[in-house]
């Protein structure tokens, strides 16, 4: 799996700038980490695809990021509640 690199300091610094506190920043930063073992690329995927495959995986994809999305709307409203 491919990993994707940002600067840690600087998204929880930009989330004290937008209003959070450095716990819910650091908390926010932690979450986003520990999800990026679960991210692939189209190189990770391409030699697992046929067609037929293909199509289950795309589905896989969409059900995965749909989750994420969900658990991080999910920890930016108890965020937000904290407020």
């Amino acid at each position: 799996m491919a990993t994707i690199t940002f600067d840690t300091q600087e998204l929880v610094n930009e989330l004290e700038t937008s209003g959070f506190t450095r716990q819910q920043s650091e908390t926010v930063v932690s979450v986003l980490k520990k999800s990026q073992g679960e991210l692939a690329t189209k190189a990770d995927i391409a030699p697992l695809a046929s067609k037929n495959d293909l199509l289950e995986l795309k589905v896989d994809i969409v059900k995965w990021v749909g989750g994420l999305m969900l658990a991080q709307v999910a920890i930016i409203a108890a965020l937000v509640k904290l407020l």
